[in-house]
């Protein structure tokens, strides 16, 4: 199924402290890393400041810049060509292609699919969806969680084992960092 990719690389990240998705981790950034996942997208949006780590990529940023994810969504949707994609958070360094391809087997029928982490909380920034259920459950939208507007959609859910690397581990925190670090 051909699928284009948005990753949401443009926060405050104010538990980081810095441009998180462009930190250094196992001899890549964290978007770059991120990106590696998506690959087989047929187009990479990336909604947050230009960095020179993505060539190729079309890079747009949410008005006003650090709005939050469903701005940022709306600003990345706009750019989306496929008829479905991959929604990700650019600090993801243990997600693969193969995951990505079960979260788009996994959606069948519905409007999309979400990685479960191991308590079996729903990953709203680590999932794939139609692109045409989206821009319907955007109209109108005026929340800001992230979760309030996707929540409704009921997508699939997929658990995959944990492991030392999970793909859903995200890296909020330099501690977060380090321990990506030690396990790649």
């Amino acid at each position: 199924m051909g699928f284009d990719a948005v990753l949401l690389a443009g926060g405050r990240a104010r538990r980081f402290g810095a441009d998180k998705p462009a930190a250094p981790v196992g001899g890549r950034t964290l978007i770059e890393w991120t990106a590696a996942a998506v690959a087989d997208a047929s187009r990479l949006i990336v909604v947050g400041p230009r960095r020179d780590v993505l060539p190729g990529a079309v890079v747009v940023r949410e008005d006003p810049p650090g709005a939050g994810p469903v701005p940022a969504l709306r600003t990345g949707l706009a750019e989306v060509r496929a008829p479905c994609l991959a929604l990700l958070a650019a600090d993801m360094p243990f997600l693969r292609p193969v995951h990505v391809a079960r979260l788009l087997d996994a959606m069948g029928e519905r409007p999309g699919a979400v990685l479960l982490d191991g308590e079996g909380r729903r990953q709203w920034l680590a999932g794939c969806w139609r692109a045409g259920a989206l821009r319907e459950a955007l109209d109108g939208y005026t929340g800001a969680s992230l979760r309030g507007l996707l929540g409704p959609l009921e997508p699939a859910t997929v658990a995959l084992p944990g492991g030392t690397r999970p793909a859903w581990y995200d890296c909020d925190t330099p501690q977060e960092l380090a321990a990506a670090e030690r396990l790649l």
